[in-house]
């Protein structure tokens, strides 16, 4: 009997020859006479009399062949060993399961089982398939060792075992695979050491064992593979030193070691390997100088040596190769001045000399550089001025050259590079003034230049920079009143103009500014009354009007502005009483002239009273209560009339959607409500700390376990926020109720009590995708393949909300906050209380919200809630996902491309992870430019969700057969 593992066969013809299907057919009737019971009902279609393609039993055609057989649980009662591999060569998927198939493949040459859901081990009678030269189990979820028994397999060429779960070491016969071209085991949970009779594998072209857990030396005996082109060993536990040996491959064009634990210093044999295109060490404990020799790497395009512990002078005649475009030596300890190699290399396109101890004249060490996209030297000692040259580097993007000691007036020859994104100049000691010919960068997205000795007035011409994001002018001497053109940044989400000299009014146009997050305007000379424009900033969270001169009372309209967390307005001379907000009673308001409130270290306000005024209405009373009462008194029952209809109606709506279990529990699932709000005090000790795993604004986490559920999620809003959000909490419950989908977290029930407003989630292990993206260790784990399969949940989890529920469901937050990862890095889409239900009939106008960042432009004016605005969002997340961080500078940029080069890519990957494969590196181009459509300016030029999900499915990431097999076709994904 055929192992229960080929259900799912995935079956590649050896050659190309296209068939008619009438051929197609016959082949497929021979198989069937020799079946041992020829009467079977289900198989009676069968007959040439009908066409395969339209009335065939489990038989799918595309373009007029046959692609798909699926005849599972037919009742079959015959053998494989006569089944048309060569007469079906468009077949891809063959389901044959739950069948009475007998007889062994022992002539079989290609297995091709990937990108199924496999489970369980590996059977170890795979080794009996003696014929066999390929061997594809990539892509599912097989678990357990690898079996020694591979070792027998003697003709294979091309071993994929890559994206299971498989543990344990790597079995030692391996190595008697001598015709072995191609061994892909990465992305598993291998351990153990990399065992030396791997070095018997001659033939070997591709090793890749990377992300596993794989520990130990570097076996010495790699180095006698000679035939080896691409050798990668990055994402494990590695230690001991890089041997010398590798140095013998010299057919090698990719080496990547990155993300190790690895040692001393790197071997001058390297030098020898004139083929390598690609050398990657960063991320590991590497020491010394970098050897000289690497200059003889003619062919090197990427060196990364980041973040190891470098030191001495950077070797001379580096890219006298005149290729390299990526180099990278940031966070080492790296002294000296950069060698003329380096600095007239004219192929740069990314260079990072940051965070190390460079010195020299910054102005005499670059020359032009027409490839380059992105540089930053900052965070060393460089002196000098800017260079002119700069100007000419008409593709650069980003420039930093942050705290140094550079000195001098700005080059107004920056200028010129109109497509720069980001300007980074801060903490030097710069003095002049800003160049009015900066009004020409009208791409620019962050400008910062704080922490200089920079003069005069921000000129007029920087009114034309409409797309900034992020413009710091702090700590400098700058002078004159803000200038009211400053409104015109409606894309601002930070604003600091702190630590200057400006005088005269706030401009009441920076209410203009809806998507501000963060004003500074402390310590200036700013006078007058603070403009009550400011509450029109609905998503302004840290406010610092301080040390100015400002007077008057604080405007009452703020008290609108519920997102404000931060307020500082000490040392002015205001007066009059506080806003009814929480951030104003617990703001700093020291030193100022006479402000009043119910708050610690204020006096009381004083309520006025008039004589007068009491005694009329004293004496008007009588009057009116015989005129007004009669009145009112039949309003009251009116209004009551019109209540109880209301409240009968929305009792109505909500029993469609809710069931109530008393006492303001209600529980989705089937458990009893009260039984398990008693079970989640009992288990959190009434919701003592110990048990709480995050806070936020919104509310306190914690994670419960529980003998019904297991682990569970409970979310406690604070009292203050339902206070201020009423509908926030009803939102979520709305949202949830009857939603079932695996990439959206599974609420369990909410309780509606008094004192507590709980929402029940079941546990998701990993928690934000936030957090793992900002920690060093744990978003190394995330790579690249994983990354793309968090885009895809999220988007189907979105496809199914707008078209999968009726009515469609608008998230309106997406963030990497509130996407949680599982066990297995699946997505789970959280957080819908600022979620909502469309309504057909309705115009779904709403207050803006989301986090800043993510949310839609178009909501800054249109406040009506649509699909797209998920869409938007989605394309923010998918690039943060890519990056690894929130992409501020570019999405101004992509938001206006309809794609991107594919040079362009590199400038958007995590730096953090090794660069991708070509075949991953294609998928992520492809999720990049879906991305940058997701961000169009013009809603309805977004495409829908559905539309996304569905080329996100049709992608694949791993690497397909035919790279390999010529005879093997399949398409990567419909562009």
């Amino acid at each position: 009997m055929f192992p229960k593992i080929f259900c799912f066969l995935q079956l590649f013809t050896l050659f190309t020859v296209t068939f008619a299907s009438t051929e197609e057919a016959t082949a497929l009737l021979k198989w069937k006479a020799t079946f041992q019971n020829q009467n079977n009902s289900l198989l009676a279609s069968w007959t040439l009399s009908v066409g395969a393609c339209t009335d065939w039993y489990g038989v799918i055609c595309f373009n007029g062949q046959i692609n798909r057989l699926n005849i599972t649980n037919a009742g079959v009662i015959g053998t494989l060993h006569d089944f048309p591999f060569s007469s079906l060569p468009f077949l891809e998927y063959v389901d044959l399961s739950m069948n009475q198939l007998f007889g062994r493949l022992k002539s079989l040459e290609i297995l091709a089982l990937q990108n199924n859901n496999l489970s369980g081990l590996i059977p170890i009678t795979l080794g009996d398939l003696s014929e066999l030269t390929s061997l594809h189990l990539y892509s599912n979820q097989l678990s357990g060792p690898i079996p020694s028994e591979l070792g027998n397999l003697k003709n294979l060429t091309d071993m994929e075992l890559s994206h299971n779960k498989l543990s344990g070491s790597i079995p030692i016969t391996l190595g008697d695979l001598t015709e072995l071209k191609i061994l892909y085991l990465h992305s598993n949970q291998l351990s153990s050491v990399i065992p030396a009779e791997i070095g018997k594998m001659k033939s070997l072209e591709v090793l890749a064992l990377q992300s596993n857990n794989l520990s130990g030396p570097i076996p010495i005996t790699l180095g006698g593979l000679t035939q080896l082109k691409n050798l990668y060993l990055y994402s494990n536990q590695l230690s001991g030193l890089i041997p010398s040996e590798l140095g013998n491959l010299k057919n090698l064009n990719g080496l990547d070691l990155s993300d190790n634990k690895l040692i001393g210093s790197i071997p001058v044999t390297l030098g020898d390997l004139t083929e390598l295109k690609s050398l990657r060490l960063p991320y590991n404990q590497l020491s010394g100088s970098i050897p000289k020799e690497l200059a003889s790497l003619y062919n090197l395009v990427v060196l990364s040596m980041s973040y190891n512990h470098f030191s001495g002078h950077l070797p001379e005649r580096l890219c006298q190769g005149g290729k390299l475009e990526i180099f990278t030596v940031d966070s080492n300890k790296l002294t000296g001045p950069i060698p003329r190699s380096l600095s007239k290399c004219s192929s740069f396109k990314r260079v990072r000399f940051n965070n190390n101890n460079f010195t020299g004249n910054l102005s005499e060490a670059f020359g032009i550089h027409p490839e380059l996209r992105f540089i930053d030297l900052s965070d060393n000692d460089f002196h000098g001025e800017l260079s002119s040259n700069w100007g000419k580097c008409k593709k650069l993007i980003d420039l930093r050259v942050a705290r140094n000691n550079i000195s001098g007036c700005i080059s107004t020859e920056i200028g010129n590079v109109k497509g720069l994104l980001g300007l980074d100049l801060s903490s030097n000691h710069l003095i002049g003034q800003i160049p009015k010919e900066f009004g020409k960068l009208t791409s620019l997205v962050k400008f910062s230049v704080q922490n200089n000795n920079i003069s005069g007035n921000i000129p007029e011409e920087l009114g034309s920079l409409t797309k900034l994001e992020s413009l710091d002018l702090s700590c400098n001497r700058l002078n004159g009143s803000i200038p009211k053109c400053i409104g015109d940044f409606v894309h601002l989400f930070q604003l600091n103009l702190s630590n200057n000299k400006f005088g005269q009014n706030i401009p009441k146009d920076i209410g203009r500014i809806t998507q501000l997050n963060v004003l500074d305007l402390s310590y200036n000379l700013l006078v007058g009354d603070i403009p009550p424009q400011l509450a029109k900033l609905k998503v302004l969270v840290n406010l610092n009007l301080s040390h100015n001169g400002l007077s008057g009372c604080i405007p009452k309209e703020l008290e609108s502005s519920t997102g404000l967390h931060d307020v500082v307005l000490s040392y002015n001379e205001l007066e009059g009483p506080i806003p009814n907000n929480k951030a104003f009673i617990n703001a700093s308001l020291e030193g100022n002239k006479s402000l009043c409130g119910n708050v610690a270290g204020l006096h009381p306000c004083k309520r006025p009273s008039s004589v007068v005024k009491k005694h009329s209405m004293e004496k008007g009373r009588k009057l009116i209560l015989i005129i007004v009462l009669p009145v009112m008194g039949a309003l009251v029952l009116l209004c009551v009339f019109i209540g109880v209809l209301f409240m009968c109606n929305k009792r109505r709506r909500v029993r469609e959607v809710e069931r109530r279990d008393g006492d303001g529990w209600l529980s989705i699932s089937m458990l009893d409500g009260k039984e398990l709000y008693r079970d989640i005090l009992n288990a959190t000790e009434e919701f003592d700390a110990k048990f709480c795993i995050g806070q936020g604004g919104h509310g306190s986490v914690y994670k419960v376990n529980l003998p019904s559920l297991g682990n569970i999620t409970v979310k406690r809003l604070h009292s203050s926020f339902q206070n201020t959000h009423p509908k926030s909490f009803i939102n979520e419950v709305r949202a949830l109720t009857g939603i079932k989908h695996r990439n959206i977290v599974n609420l369990y029930g909410y309780c509606s009590k008094a004192q507590h407003s709980l929402l029940v989630y079941e546990y998701v292990e990993r928690g934000s995708l936030s957090s793992i993206l900002s920690n060093e260790v744990e978003s190394k784990k995330l790579d690249w393949l994983k990354r793309v399969n968090i885009i895809k949940g999220v988007a189907f989890a979105l496809s199914y909300m707008h078209q999968g529920c009726s009515p469609s469901i608008v998230h309106r937050d997406i963030s990497s906050s509130n996407v949680l990862l599982d066990s297995e890095y699946e997505a789970r889409v959280a957080d819908f209380g600022l979620a909502k239900i469309l309504n057909p009939d309705s115009s779904n106008c709403t207050t803006l919200a989301g986090r800043y960042g993510y949310v839609a432009p178009e909501l800054a004016y249109s406040m009506k809630v649509t699909q797209v605005c998920d869409v938007y969002s989605f394309g923010v997340l998918s690039l943060e996902i890519v990056k690894g961080k929130h992409l501020e500078v570019y999405i101004t940029m992509l938001a206006n491309s309809s794609t991107i080069d594919p040079e362009q890519l590199s400038d958007l990957l995590d730096e953090r992870l090794p660069y991708p494969e070509d075949r991953v590196k294609d998928v992520l181009f492809f999720i990049v430019n879906l991305a940058c459509s997701c961000l169009l300016k013009t809603p309805k030029s977004r495409p829908t969700m559905h539309f996304i999900s569905q080329k996100l499915s049709s992608m694949d990431a791993r690497p397909p057969i035919h790279q390999r097999n010529p005879h093997v076709m399949r398409a990567i994904y419909n562009p």
